[in-house]
């Protein structure tokens, strides 16, 4: 070691700034540090506006920064969080305007099995809190399912043991959703499965399952990671789908197993659990059939025995059945001739109900025919005695008309009518000697006989009374 020298006396070392200093022990710690994988317990984790991730890891006795990139941090198979033991690979660098140095973190995995136990247990409790385990939400699983759909490596084992399973209870149309069950990504694609199966349409191209069954191999804590994923769990305890879980053999437990509405212990236990045996169900209709064509036989024999018994104490149907009918027909009897009597009694009333009503009725008919005749007798005299006046006024002027016209007024005038034998004689030439005459004036007849072609007076004139008019005799007479 070399001497401090007293001021004022001069140095051959160069002088370096703070920054070229911190530049030089950047290089020197990348450059033998560059890959280094660290083991602690996450102090401190945060996660910035960018999407970096900022942390502490420490132990016992020391404390390292650590920092993960945006573009790393969402490729880490796990999920940082306080307490959480990691083992993170990356390599150390400095922080030159802290005067820090920190490891730059590109992997983290758990740190043992113990590490992955804690995790689980604390994410355990916080998914049982919100209530994905309750039981009351578990739902009832299908009898007998139409379509399964399963979510599961397409190339392992387990695809074959479920289907083999099924064929031999009972075969079922089998939807496969093929996923990675293991590494990274592998969580995500699990729950894009589940939630894709409940997407389904029902009745559309591609039939909607009945049945949900997520199943993989045994493996180890961090082989079956995925199942414990938050993401994973969610998506199962959502499912509208009744879901069974079938992950690992029959020792391991993940989350997904609480979520689902049904645990199997293993994914052959799962397809037996899905459907029942065909076989077996066959046998029970048949066994139930027979019991059933027994139980009918017995019950038709036990309630023969009975009315057979019943029978015995009952008298004889035909002797119940002529009383009866002896009094059937003495009934019969009584009701003819009630009906005779009532009818004749019926009739009488009907006949005096009716002669009343008929002498009522033609009674009032006859009213009311007298009092149309009345109304008609009034109407005739009336329009006789109009006719008697017009037919006397008619008659009173064709009278004087008449008598104008006869011959008796002619008579008045000085003419003579002169009749021979009640014939008007109208020439002389026609007269005889000795024929009597029988001459007219207007105040009588006189009587005469011709001589030598002359007539000559009978007698002497005579005046001929003047017959007594009547109401009945013709005013005008007559000319014959």
């Amino acid at each position: 070691m070399n001497a401090s020298k007293p001021p004022g006396e001069a140095h051959n070392q160069p002088e370096l700034s703070v920054s070229e200093l911190s530049q030089s022990l950047k290089r020197t710690v990348e450059s033998n540090f560059d890959r280094v994988r660290v083991r602690g317990e996450i102090s401190g984790f945060k996660r910035a506006a960018s999407g970096h991730m900022y942390m502490a890891l420490k132990d016992d006795n020391a404390v390292l920064d650590a920092v993960c990139w945006r573009g790393v941090a969402g490729k880490l198979s796990i999920v940082p969080e306080d307490g959480l033991e990691v083992i993170v690979t990356g390599k150390l660098t400095t922080y030159p305007s802290r005067s820090r140095y920190q490891i730059v973190v590109d992997g983290m995995e758990m740190a043992g099995e113990g590490a992955l136990l804690k995790l689980l247990e604390d994410r355990k409790r916080a998914l049982a809190a919100e209530g994905l385990f309750a039981a009351e939400g578990k739902q009832k699983l299908p009898w007998l399912p139409e379509v399964i759909g399963v979510v599961t490596s397409p190339t392992g084992a387990v695809i074959r043991d479920i289907l083999h399973r099924l064929a031999d209870r009972f075969p079922r149309r089998v939807l496969v959703w093929p996923v990675i069950v293991q590494g990274d990504g592998s969580a995500e694609k699990i729950a894009a499965a589940i939630e894709g199966f409940n997407r389904l349409t029902p009745g559309g191209d591609t039939p909607r399952p009945e049945l949900l069954i997520v199943a993989r191999g045994g493996g180890s804590v961090e082989d079956l990671w995925s199942f414990n994923e938050e993401v994973v769990v969610r998506a199962a305890a959502a499912s509208d789908i009744p879901l069974i879980s079938a992950v690992g053999h029959e020792t391991d437990i993940t989350l997904i197993d609480y979520a689902a509405d049904k645990r199997a212990p293993t994914p052959t236990a799962a397809a037996e659990i899905a459907v029942p045996v065909r076989a077996d169900l066959q046998v029970s209709i048949l066994d139930l059939a027979r019991r059933l064509f027994a139980a009918l036989a017995r019950s038709t024999e036990e309630r023969r025995v009975r009315l057979d018994g019943l029978a015995r104490g009952l008298r004889d149907p035909r002797d119940m059945l002529q009383a009866h009918q002896q009094k059937l027909d003495d009934v019969g009897e009584r009701l003819n001739r009630a009906l005779v009597v009532g009818v004749d009694r019926r009739r009488a009333n009907l006949g005096l109900v009716s002669a009343g009503l008929k002498r009522s009725i033609i009674a009032r008919r006859i009213d009311q025919g007298v009092e149309q005749l009345q109304r008609a007798e009034n109407s005739l005299r009336r329009d006789l005695n109009r006719v008697v006046s017009d037919n006397q006024t008619r008659l009173g002027s064709l009278g004087k008309l008449l008598h104008s016209y006869s011959y008796e007024g002619v008579l008045a005038r000085g003419f003579a009518a002169i009749r021979s034998n009640g014939n008007v004689v109208t020439q002389a030439g026609g007269l005889v000697a000795g024929q009597d005459l029988d001459i007219q004036f207007h105040d009588g007849h006189v009587a005469a006989v011709t001589e030598g072609g002359a007539a000559k007076p009978a007698r002497s004139p005579a005046r001929k009374a003047k017959p007594r008019a009547t109401l009945d005799d013709d005013p005008q007479g007559s000319l014959l």
